[in-house]
């Protein structure tokens, strides 16, 4: 949620935000003259509150032939102050309801446009070269037994597959680097629930343009995860956090659930996008002035992960267009994939500022009194990963290289092997 105050105080950053991610600028000043319609009928509530409460107080100083008339008027005030009561209310909650469809103000330097117009601010890795036939990762998952997606279509239906042997293995030497990098980096590992509430879900600004991607649950009132980030953001809804010794950090481990509502067609051979995946998310909750530094730290840590899976990858910066509605800024790294000789989004990092916390009551003290705090997330690794880890490095026999960094975890395995 936008901060209001400073909305009222200098509307045109959100303007400029909205024409950016080419979002209606008009809701701007929808959400300000609300909020003034709100501050009057508040101010209206108040001061007959306050002459009501000042009539009562009269009632045991007046004459008793003065004491009938007064409570009288008493009686009638109080029915004006309940109208005016329920009126600011209503205010209130046509304020708020303005102030929700303004996305995150977006941080200078973040390229306008949509999905098209990121700019690429790094390179790195040399991309994998072969003197024979290239196969995708699935070809290569089913030679090893990895990848089973005929069955996982006959049990759950298009876009689920089964992962077994080697590529279970694959998988969770994968997520148990991403977790212990992430420890070493200070992050606390955790393991979150994957079913949460709409006060939540909305909270994190996940019930925007992409909640036909969410799975519902409409018996329960509850909403799958599509990231752990949005029960981790919750973890703290409603508390004071302490941020004095530096920030709050923790590693989500879950199970994720996407519906990809509106990507028919794309990418449906293999793992790629899939409605079921597993994942380690770094979260964070930092101070307001801290996020951009938090931020670069998380990419920092992302790099460092691509670069243990001795993978090719590029970082952009991601145009506003392309932001989720809580995003200020999204860093993408995209590792190559030689089948299809493009990139391919691996991990995400995203600097919320305080839209999230404010939606979610998160704050922190700060010289005498409280204010939001900042939040932010990022892909550690996900089963995705496996689709260039596979065919990056493929051998000509269809057996599989094992990056360094994973070998600890595959019982010191050099090579897969069909």
């Amino acid at each position: 949620m936008i901060d209001v105050r400073a909305l009222r105080e200098n509307p045109e950053p959100a303007r400029a935000s909205q024409l950016a991610r080419g979002a209606d600028p008009d809701q701007v000043d929808r959400a300000i003259a609300a909020d003034e319609q709100r501050r009057a009928a508040l101010a209206a509530f108040e001061s007959r509150r306050a002459e009501q409460k000042a009539l009562s107080q009269s009632i045991g100083k007046a004459s008793p032939d003065e004491r009938q008339a007064i409570i009288a008027e008493a009686g009638k005030m109080a029915a004006e102050v309940k109208q005016l009561e329920a009126a600011a209310k209503e205010a209130d909650a046509a304020a708020t309801e303005a102030l929700l469809p303004i996305q995150n103000i977006v941080i200078d330097g973040v390229p306008a446009g949509g999905e098209e117009n990121f700019e690429v601010l790094k390179t790195a890795g040399e991309h994998a070269s072969f003197d024979f036939p290239v196969k995708d990762h699935l070809e290569l998952g089913e030679g090893l037994k990895a990848i089973d997606t005929q069955r996982g279509t006959k049990v759950s239906g298009a876009r689920f597959y089964y992962l077994t042997g080697v590529g279970v293995l694959l998988e969770q030497a994968l997520l148990m680097l991403a977790r212990d990098r992430a420890m070493a980096a200070g992050f606390t590992p955790m393991v979150t629930p994957t079913l949460v509430s709409p006060q939540i879900m909305a909270g994190t600004g996940f019930l925007g343009a992409h909640a036909d991607e969410i799975y519902y649950l409409p018996a329960d009132d509850l909403y799958l995860t599509g990231t752990s980030e949005v029960a981790i953001a919750g973890y703290h809804m409603d508390e004071i956090l302490d941020l004095e010794d530096g920030p709050v950090r923790y590693a989500g481990w879950s199970t994720c659930y996407r519906r990809e509502a509106g990507s028919y067609g794309r990418d449906t051979r293999g793992i790629i996008r899939v409605h079921q995946f597993n994942k380690v998310e770094l979260f964070s909750f930092v101070r307001q002035e801290d996020s951009e530094a938090e931020h670069l730290r998380l990419l920092a840590l992302e790099e460092e992960l691509l670069q243990a899976a001795e993978l090719s990858y590029r970082v952009i910066d991601v145009a506003a267009g392309d932001l989720g509605s809580s995003a200020a800024r999204k860093y993408d790294c995209e590792a190559w994939l030689p089948s299809q000789e493009r990139y391919l989004e691996l991990t995400s990092t995203s600097n919320c500022t305080t839209y999230q916390a404010r939606r979610l009551q998160i704050r922190e003290r700060f010289e005498g009194a409280t204010r939001p705090v900042a939040t932010l997330n990022g892909t550690a690794a996900n089963t995705r990963w496996l689709v260039p880890i596979l065919e990056t490095h493929q051998q000509a026999d269809g057996s599989v290289y094992v990056p360094e960094a994973l070998r600890p975890y595959l019982g010191g395995r050099e090579l897969l092997s069909p």
